[in-house]
């Protein structure tokens, strides 16, 4: 249950805000909030960067600045892209460690809730049924 590379970490989770902003109401929503958002991952090591004004993923090493980063396992971050990993309780395990606008954060919770099935469908159409929790 690991990504193969950090291509793929870039690939299905970045994926999954690339699908949230082609969804206008959802997309108004995360404008809304007005984070930058940076996650970095490790095992494989990857960096995601969504800027959620721009409605842009952006590639490691940006020269945008976040307002929010997280870091934590990849394994983790698929995990909660299946709806599998409560953010404030992983948050507190250390599982997940956050800086910046914590707030913004867990704003941004509930309304990642409706991309779980899009997600979990991306894994499944690419036949990485591997990666289920």
């Amino acid at each position: 249950m690991v990504f193969n590379n950090s291509d793929e970490v870039r690939r299905y989770i970045g994926g999954i805000f690339e699908s949230a902003f082609t969804d206008d109401a959802l997309r108004e929503k995360l404008a809304a909030t007005g984070v930058v958002l940076r996650s970095t991952f490790t095992d494989p090591d990857a960096e995601i960067v969504v800027d959620m004004g721009t409605a842009t993923v952006l590639p490691e090493c940006t020269d945008a600045t976040p307002n929010a980063s997280m870091s934590m396992a990849a394994e983790v971050g698929n995990a909660y892209w299946q709806g599998k990993v409560n953010l404030p309780l992983a948050m507190a395990k250390g599982k997940i460690k956050v800086d910046g606008n914590v707030a913004s954060l867990l704003k941004l919770a509930p309304l990642s809730k409706q991309l779980f099935p899009v997600y979990v469908e991306a894994l499944k159409a690419d036949g990485r049924t591997d990666l289920l929790v």
